[in-house]
Formats: C-alpha cells, structure tokens, sequence
C-alpha cells in the first residue's frame, strides 16, 4: 500500500514538473520579427485610372506624284533611313524622279519671265515718274509681274512633290520598302512619322471625384514594360458633364515623355495626385490590423517585448498610410512576422 501511493505521489510531481518546465519554455519563445524604425516622409494620394498613351503629333506622307524612287541617308548616321530612326524637321527622307513631270513645270522658264517682268516694272516706273508712260502701262506692267511671280510660286510648289521632306519632328514608324529606282504611284505610302515626346491620353473619371480633381494636378504614370521609371503628366482637361449610363466624365492627360520611354499606343496606368504632404509619419498600409476596438500595429518596447498600439490615420494610397495619431518619430514598428504577435510577445528581430 504504501508502495503503491508513492508510486502515485511521484507521478505527479513528476507531471507538475514538466507543466511547469513546458510554461517556462513558453514563457521564453521569442518571435522572429522584422522591424521598421519610424521616419517622416511624404505621402500622396491618388485617383486610380488609366488609358492608352497617344502621341501629341503624327504625319502620314504620301507620294503626290507618279514617279522613280529613291530612298535617301540619315545625315546622322550615314545610312538609308530606317525604322525608328529620329527626323528633324526638313529632314530630307526620299526622293521621287521624273524628267518629264520637272520639264513641264517650266521652273527655269517661269523664273526667267519674272526677271523680265521685274525689269520692265522697273522701267515703267521710272518713265511714269518723267510722264513718259501713263498709269495704265504701270498697272499693266505690274499684273504681268504678279502672274510671273504666281507662276514661279506654282513651279516651286510642284517641284516640291519630287522631295519628300520631314514635316514634323519625331521618329519614323512606318517605312514601307521600295527598290531603289522602282516607280511610286499616286497616293503610295512614303514615311509615317510621329512625335511622342510629348503624348496625351483620354480617361474616364468617376463622378465623384469631379469636384477633387482640376487641370494642372500632376499625374504619374507606368507600363509593365518600364517598371522602374514613372512618368509625369498633368491633367489639361476635364469635361463637366457625367455619362449617365457609366456615372463618369471625361478628362485628358498631357504627357511629357522626352526620352521616349512610352510607345504609341501603349497602355498606361496614370495616378493623379489629389494631395500631398512632406514630413508626416507614414507606414505600409498592409501591417495594420482592423480590431473591434479600432486600427492597430504592433511596436517594439523596451525588453525586447511587442506591443499592440492603436492609431489614427490620414492620407493612404494603395501602398502607404499616413499616421496621424499613436506613433511617434523613432519608433520601431513590425513589419514582419506580426501576424502571431500579442501584447506582451517576446521578439526576436531578424532585420
């Protein structure tokens, strides 16, 4: 008997003795967490949209004549014009030949007549002033001045159909393929040249930001194909009036795109900033917790032990929050890791 109760006895001293071990164990775990000291920063807030990216100019030349082709260089580089190649205007791109189309505008002809006319003005003039002739033969004189000049001005507008010229600064994205020498009909697609260093977007707002957003607010914009670069725009135009059917309106961006980092075309994600402040407490939005009792975060005490906080927010956009309340300049939040916290945790930081 008594065997057997001391038996029972040590059982249970025993199983206290791991209870109170395995509390201890507890008491002692530290929770790997990832921290962030707390700095001042700037936030924005945005209005989420997007649209396709359009350049500000763009010129389709065609040949105006039926002629031969040929396709001239690049000054800068020494070859033949190609795709994507950069033009300044009066660049010359291509020209077209046809001796008889320049033989029947009279060009040389025509220029010689007006000399001819100019003289005789000249002359006239100077007998009228002497009484020598009367004011009819100065207007007469001065009519056949002003055909030859019309006529020379036609010559040179006609010749100018043989050189296919850059109208516009911007880049060559269309450049249909002709041998050399090879006839170009009436109307053949010569060059397509656009200007997109500074494009334009149209996009369709909700209604109710029609009273936040106003022209001139900055916008930024991105493409998946340049993930690290942002480019700026600004809202040049709004319409008043909201489609009833998509409860939107209608506004356009201008973009400025000087190192052609969009494409015609492309599709933009834009974010126009509604506000903006500098040296506020901000945080990443995805570590605050929503409670029954409010918006929490967990900071780091001193001992190494984690704390729930609650705070007050104010501008957010889909990465950042700014803190209005509860945090303090220098304190160090959890970043990582909190998912398991409670008030009191103990910590390990691990970044």
């Amino acid at each position: 008997m008594k065997k057997s109760l001391f038996i029972i006895l040590a059982t249970v001293f025993v199983a206290i003795s791991c209870r109170n071990q395995n509390q201890n164990l507890n008491a002692d775990v530290e929770i790997p967490v990832s921290v962030q000291d707390v700095t001042l920063k700037s936030i924005e807030e945005y209005v989420n949209t997007s649209g396709t990216a359009y350049p500000i100019g763009e010129i389709l030349v065609k040949s105006e004549i039926t002629a031969n082709y040929f396709l001239e260089k690049n000054p800068h580089t020494g070859k033949a014009w190609q795709l994507n190649d950069k033009v300044r205007t009066g660049d010359l791109i291509a020209r077209l030949e046809d001796q008889e189309y320049v033989n029947s505008l009279k060009l040389e002809t025509s220029q010689l007549n007006l000399e001819l006319t100019e003289s005789e003005l000249t002359k006239q003039q100077s007998l009228y002033e002497k009484g020598g002739v009367t004011l009819n033969d100065i207007k007469t004189a001065s009519i056949n001045n002003a055909n030859a000049k019309t006529a020379v001005e036609n010559a040179k507008l006609q010749m100018a159909k043989t050189r296919i010229i850059a109208p516009i600064d911007g880049v060559i994205v269309n450049l249909p393929y002709y041998t050399q020498g090879t006839r170009a009909n009436t109307g053949s697609i010569i060059v397509e040249i656009m200007d997109y260093q500074m494009m334009y977007m149209n996009v369709q707002l909700p209604e109710k930001y029609i009273s936040i957003i106003k022209p001139g607010q900055a916008v930024k914009l991105t493409n998946y194909t340049i993930p690290k670069d942002t480019i700026i725009g600004n809202i040049t135009q709004l319409s008043p009036a909201i489609n009833a059917d998509t409860r939107t309106f209608p506004g356009n961006i201008l973009i400025h795109n000087p190192n052609y980092l969009l494409r015609p075309g492309m599709y933009v994600k834009a974010d126009i900033v509604i506000n903006h402040k500098d040296s506020v407490i901000v945080i990443p939005k995805s570590i605050i917790l929503s409670r029954q009792r409010g918006k929490t975060i967990f900071v780091i005490e001193r001992g190494g032990t984690a704390s729930e906080r609650i705070i007050r927010t104010g501008l957010e956009n889909l990465t950042d929050v700014e803190v209005t309340g509860g945090l303090l300049k220098n304190d160090r939040v959890v970043i990582g890791g909190f998912e398991t916290l409670s008030t009191r945790s103990k910590v390990k930081i691990i970044k």
